[in-house]
């Protein structure tokens, strides 16, 4: 007869060993799946970062455009214009002189969604299509406008051949501002002491602590029109006898597409691509705008607008 007395130890044995042999099973699958998943993510940050490449990089972009025999290039100017935007003169002359150096580009389109900006990069981007447009008569340059083109963005638009706008969009403005706060009254009523010390009489001039003095509120609206005088010229230099006679249509006032087409202000209406289509003859239409890389926005976008804060005022704008 046999001896039972082992049987419940070998089934004891027999249970931790299928219970071991499965938590070991486990572990295995288990890092099968997170090997997996590192995979997937791996291959998901690997597109990412090629997608961010290829957003940051114009050239690759343009490439996947460029077995036409002829196209249309395109140079956006999108938001404020200023020395630290998107839209600053460095980018826009960039991608139109490139864009002239482009054989099979037959025509420009100035594409424009701004509320204005600086006077002195709204005037660099003019000059320079207009320089332009006289080394290469035979590519015609076209300024679009989607929902907005006031003020310095107006002043780029004046140096194209023609000008096309929706009958919604919003054109004109031709005006400079300066703003500011005055607090010395607040600081009054504060009991705050203001410690002002320059070296030069007007030197604290539009100080938002000190009270605006009647000599320096002359010398600024005195420099405000003489920029003034200069927006002024160079729509007329651009526009020349298109431009109807009214009083107002210097006077910051701003119109609907449609109206500024009555004005003289743009000359028909119209978007990119019936432009590309229908003006210029080449439908494909290849953006040349220059933009920062997106190392640089992100940098931007953490600690830009720290600075602008601080300032007391802002300068001579063309909004």
């Amino acid at each position: 007869m046999a001896d039972d007395s082992n049987t419940p130890s070998r089934n004891k044995d027999g249970w931790e060993h299928d219970l071991i042999r499965e938590l070991a099973l486990e572990s295995v699958r288990e890092k099968r799946r997170a090997r997996r998943w590192g995979i997937f993510f791996k291959l998901l940050l690997a597109a990412y970062l090629l997608a961010l490449l290829f957003l940051a990089n114009p050239d690759l972009q343009r490439s996947t455009h460029m077995d036409a025999d002829e196209y249309t290039a395109l140079i956006e100017v999108k938001g404020v214009i200023s020395a630290d935007s998107e839209a600053r003169a460095d980018y826009v002359v960039t991608g139109l002189r490139e864009a002239y150096e482009d054989d099979k580009v037959k025509g420009i389109i100035v594409r424009i969604n701004s509320p204005g900006g600086s006077p002195v990069q709204s005037g660099y981007i003019f000059d320079e299509i207009r320089r332009l447009r006289e080394k290469h008569e035979d590519i015609p340059v076209y300024a679009v406008v989607t929902d907005m083109c006031a003020s310095g963005g107006y002043y780029i638009a004046a140096a194209a051949d023609q000008i096309y706008v929706d009958k919604a969009s919003i054109v004109g403005s031709i005006g400079v501002l300066m703003n500011g706060f005055g607090f010395e009254e607040a600081m009054e009523e504060l009991g705050i002491e203001r410690r002002l010390m320059t070296a030069g009489e007007h030197k604290a001039i539009l100080d938002p602590f000190s009270p605006l003095e009647e000599f320096d509120k002359q010398h600024i609206q005195q420099l405000l029109n003489k920029i003034h005088q200069q927006f002024i010229s160079a729509v007329k230099e651009g526009r020349g006898d298109r431009l109807q006679h009214n009083d107002k249509l210097f006077s910051g006032l701003f119109w609907t597409g449609e109206e500024s087409v009555e004005l003289g202000l743009a000359d028909g209406l119209g978007g990119s691509s019936y432009v590309a289509r229908e003006l210029i003859g080449a439908e494909e239409i290849v953006d040349f705008t220059r933009s920062e890389d997106v190392l640089d926005r992100f940098i931007k976008k953490l600690g830009a607008g720290a600075a602008s804060m601080l300032m007391g005022g802002a300068g001579p704008s063309l909004r």
